[in-house]
């Protein structure tokens, strides 16, 4: 856990030639490609409060549903749907 807080969170997410919103659609769709839903939960809420809008993240489900496969698709809309009723 101190290697993702100093390293991944401390200093990836810091760095400066990525907007932090931009580094979350990124890392949200590398989810999505890789079906790792329970990473999807709290990185989703992350994009949003980072600036991606809702509908760029279900446009991105969307558009990965052709490159990373419909189950990952459908899997991921799933999870964004349950923590948007949550």
């Amino acid at each position: 856990m101190q290697l993702t807080d100093d390293v991944l969170f401390g200093y990836m997410w810091e760095r400066p030639q990525l907007s932090k919103r931009d580094r979350s659609l990124i890392t949200c769709t590398a989810l999505v490609a890789l079906g790792m839903t329970d990473q999807m939960a709290s990185h989703f809420p992350r994009a949003l409060m980072n600036g991606v809008t809702k509908e760029e993240l279900i446009e991105m489900i969307t558009h990965m549903a052709f490159y990373a496969g419909w189950p990952n698709a459908v899997t991921a809309a799933l999870k964004a749907g349950e923590l948007q009723a949550a």
